[in-house]
């Protein structure tokens, strides 16, 4: 009799993004048997999180079974798969201050979990627990594949893959494929009538191509269609799931670089100096830029879960959708050898060769019985390599200062973030960052807190 897979899910507590994940799991045939193990440290969260996934068990009518920890390590044992979602210090305190205090300064953002300084300071809260993760694989499972789910991502993937090489691992995003289903949106076609090609780094990767496949099998350019539309006010339309968030400033840079950018507008507006300056409200309007975006989401998803919780454990089935999530995909093509193309982010080994070797690249990747494989990209056009250059600089002094354990880098990983060098000077700057680190000093590494000489 076939072995059935383990599956363990480290952040279990997500509870509404573990429903996804967990839901697509044991939709395919090959995987609706496993013991899918589900840990966190927050018990009343992880057993909100063991109702959600035994009702889809019900729901489904499969033979999979669940068990709850709250021990990494016995979580792990003999584990096939590791999917990891969790937020290091939570929305309080911890994305609260990553907000308020360079607001003080006259720096804001909008979403504050992947570049600049919110991004920074999160990638160094979490870095240390992915690490202490894949010590704990190396000792109990060291063939399972780790599937992170958790931002800052191509710092975390950078990092994971310079202190540990050995780990199978791959950072998963759903910007590249999202990002396709919006614009099929906006041009009124089918996304599954959309071919594409994408490479870059994580929120900032660019499509190479986009193309309508016609029906008498040719393939037309969507580029011109796209800036046209724009230039004429029909782009984009208007947001399907948040008012707050229109997608014009991608349009914007569409015209700018003639490539689209896979994430949202709200995200990118951060990643460069152009749209975010503290004089410029005319800006913020004319881009649609709802600064503080990430904490007010996560208010209202507080809010929506406090009912929504409540369904869930009165309801005698659960609704099951697929979500655009890779993780089941990939899962399942490892454990059955039926091939599939994911888009992952991995350390660049000369997949993309217009970017440092060792970053973290995102790239489109075969899988199948090998793993994760993937593909040779080679050079990116000159201006979208210079602009993702921009952004890796801060993820690499972000990276150098967890490795070396210098607090230095870490204001030079600052100085150098786009956003934060067009607002702030040096002397600002220093400044913010050391209040930053007093503030999250017990969600840091106590490294972090050793003073260095001004002339460092």
């Amino acid at each position: 009799m076939a072995r059935n897979p383990k599956i363990t899910f480290i952040g279990a507590g997500s509870t509404t993004f573990m429903k996804n994940i967990i839901g697509d799991i044991l939709q395919r045939s090959a995987l609706s048997g496993a013991h899918v193990a589900l840990m966190d440290i927050n018990e009343e969260r992880l057993g909100e999180s063991e109702i959600v996934a035994r009702k889809l068990i019900s729901t489904l009518g499969v033979s999979a079974t669940v068990s709850t920890h709250t021990n990494q390590m016995e979580a792990l044992d003999s584990t096939d798969f590791v999917v990891v979602a969790f937020q290091i210090g939570g929305f309080e305190p911890c994305t609260v201050t990553d907000f308020e205090i360079p607001k003080k300064y006259g720096l804001r953002q909008t979403i504050a979990d992947t570049l600049g300084i919110g991004g920074i300071m999160r990638g160094l809260r979490t870095v240390p627990h992915l690490w202490s993760i894949c010590e704990d694989i190396l000792k109990v499972c060291p063939d399972a594949v780790m599937l992170q789910y958790v931002n800052p991502m191509a710092i975390n993937t950078w990092a994971i893959a310079q202190k540990y090489p050995q780990i199978k691992q791959v950072g998963l995003c759903h910007s590249v494929q999202g990002t396709v289903k919006e614009l099929a949106h906006d041009l009124d076609i089918d996304p599954a009538k959309i071919r594409f090609r994408c490479a870059g780094i994580n929120h900032m990767a660019f499509y190479q191509y986009l193309e309508e496949i016609k029906e008498d099998g040719t393939f037309e350019d969507l580029t011109p269609r796209l800036i046209k539309g724009y230039r004429e006010g029909r782009y984009p339309k208007p947001s399907t799931w948040n008012p707050r968030c229109q997608n014009v400033v991608r349009y914007e840079m569409l015209t700018r670089l003639g490539h689209f950018v896979t994430e949202s507008s709200e995200h990118f507006a951060e990643y460069v100096p152009w749209f975010i300056k503290r004089d410029r409200p005319d800006l913020l309007e004319k881009f649609s830029i709802p600064l503080d975006e990430y904490p007010v989401r996560c208010v209202e998803q507080i809010e929506r879960w406090k009912s929504q919780v409540e369904d869930y454990k009165n309801a005698e089935s659960i609704e099951v959708e697929r979500s655009h999530e890779y993780a089941s995909t990939i899962m399942n093509s490892i454990w059955t050898g039926e091939p599939a193309v994911i888009y992952g982010n991995v350390q660049n080994k000369g997949y993309i060769t217009s970017l440092p070797q060792d970053c973290a690249v995102e790239v489109p990747c075969l899988v199948d019985r090998n793993g994760i494989q993937p593909t040779y990209i080679g050079k990116l056009p000159a201006q979208l390599a210079a602009l993702m250059r921009t952004n890796i600089g801060p993820q690499e002094l972000t990276v150098e200062a967890l490795m070396t354990e210098k607090r230095e880098h870490i204001y030079h990983a600052a100085m150098l973030d786009p956003h934060t060098a067009a607002e702030l000077d040096l002397d600002q700057i220093w400044a913010m960052v050391d209040e930053l680190l007093g503030t999250h000093k017990d969600w840091l590494p106590a490294w972090t807190q050793k003073q260095v000489l001004e002339t460092a």
